[in-house]
């Protein structure tokens, strides 16, 4: 077998011209993000030297998420997809406009950048329902797992060198923070403008059923995979309790604290590098419960690993795990749902993504504050495995799901 076979499988982009055009945009958005998400935080601590101002960026941009994606999934369910893309890009277009603009000028207010990086997620949790539906309706069945892995790379990267630049950028002067991303913006709006018509894809006639919501936990395959990656990470996210390790272990370096998220990220990256293996294991289910299974026994040997070097490496396998785990999740959620319910159930997975981290940093910040740092990371681990565990045994559809037995695809574009 080629070793070529199990490297990042790229034939997405050769297949669809639309796929292509969205996922480069996406590649520049996803770095400009980050460095505008650098700019936010840079001129939020400059304006109030609070660490309460600061976290109140999550809450401006959390709260929308959680309010409008079931919003954004019923619409996904009803109108043109391509519609709803553009539309919520050009809102966030303009969002970036509006935070650059606010910069030149010299805005002192807090408030000001809170409210516009609050509309900005409003338009961005109204428009991921349908923009997760893209690779499922832009590719051929078989190629829909390697776009996710093309589509978590390109995040995977970002969240590496993006927040980098971005300090570079905004030590130099905090309005081209800011600037990069509201110059992006206009290649996303114009590959979105070049999608073809994404209509749900449903009989004439039939109406939308109130069900949908519902579907999942009609769906033992769906209603697995969702239930592991709430486990997962409300159980044992270990974000919030890096600071307290670092102080711990590593008498506090910054260095060292920063290291814990790269090594997470570059486990990521290898993980995304051999994406083209990832793609052919035959159970994305069974693939999904192992992941996450190692993803926590990771977390245990973080916790009790006294060298940098060994910690270092114990997160990078659970940032390999978790990246596997959720490219394979999401191409089961996208090829188990029938079209006509994906926006909905795209939407479901999209909260549950965004919440289930909060709640686990939550969660571990204050078990951490009762037992200590190596003790709730440990504790969580070993939860999460066990929720797994119990998952995979309650789900035997999961563990056997094939994506030859699941439902046909409706191709919308033919293959260039």
């Amino acid at each position: 077998m080629s070793v070529r076979r199990h490297l990042t499988d790229i034939r997405p982009l050769r297949s669809s011209r639309s796929f292509r055009e969205i996922w480069g945009a996406s590649v520049l958005n996803g770095f400009a993000g980050q460095i505008a998400a650098v700019a936010a935080l840079a001129q939020v601590w400059e304006l109030t030297h609070s660490a309460i101002w600061t976290g109140a960026i999550g809450l401006a941009q959390g709260i929308p998420l959680l309010l409008l994606g079931a919003v954004g999934g019923s619409l996904a369910d009803r109108l043109d997809r391509r519609t709803i893309v553009v539309v919520s890009t050009l809102a966030q277009a303009l969002t970036a406009l509006g935070l650059t603009v606010q910069a030149s000028i010299g805005n002192t207010s807090p408030l000001v950048v809170l409210v516009i990086l609050a509309i900005g997620s409003a338009a961005g949790a109204l428009g991921s329902p349908a923009r997760r539906t893209l690779p499922v309706r832009l590719l051929p069945r078989n190629q829909v797992t390697a776009g996710l892995a093309l589509q978590n790379l390109a995040f995977q990267a970002s969240m590496l060198v993006g927040p980098a630049i971005g300090g570079l950028l905004v030590a130099i002067a905090l309005p081209a923070g800011y600037a990069a991303q509201m110059l992006m913006m206009p290649f996303a709006l114009i590959a979105a403008l070049r999608l073809p018509a994404l209509l749900p894809d449903r009989a004439p006639g039939t109406k939308v059923e109130p069900g949908g919501w519902t579907f999942p936990l009609r769906r033992p395959v769906l209603r697995g995979a969702l239930l592991t990656d709430l486990a997962t990470m409300t159980l044992s996210m270990p974000i919030a309790i890096f600071p307290m390790v670092d102080e711990l272990r590593f008498d506090g370096d910054p260095r060292t604290l920063g290291l814990f998220l790269t090594a997470i990220g570059a486990g990521g990256i290898v993980a995304g590098l051999v994406s083209g293996l990832v793609a052919q294991l035959p159970r994305p289910g069974l693939v999904q419960l192992v992941c996450s299974a190692c993803w926590g026994i990771a977390l245990v040997g973080f916790a009790f690993a006294s060298h940098a070097a060994i910690a270092l490496l114990a997160l990078a396998v659970a940032g390999a795990a978790d990246t596997v785990g959720v490219v394979t999740r999401g191409s089961l959620v996208q090829l188990v749902t029938p079209d006509a319910f994906r926006g909905r159930v795209s939407a479901l997975d999209h909260v549950i993504g965004v919440a289930g981290p909060e709640v686990g940093n939550l969660r571990g910040g204050i078990l951490a504050a009762a037992l200590g740092a190596p003790a709730a990371l440990a504790v969580g681990g070993l939860s999460a495995v066990a929720a797994v565990a119990l998952i995979g045994l309650s789900h035997r559809e999961l563990r056997r799901y094939e994506p030859g037995a699941g439902l046909p695809l409706c191709r919308t574009e033919p293959a260039h």
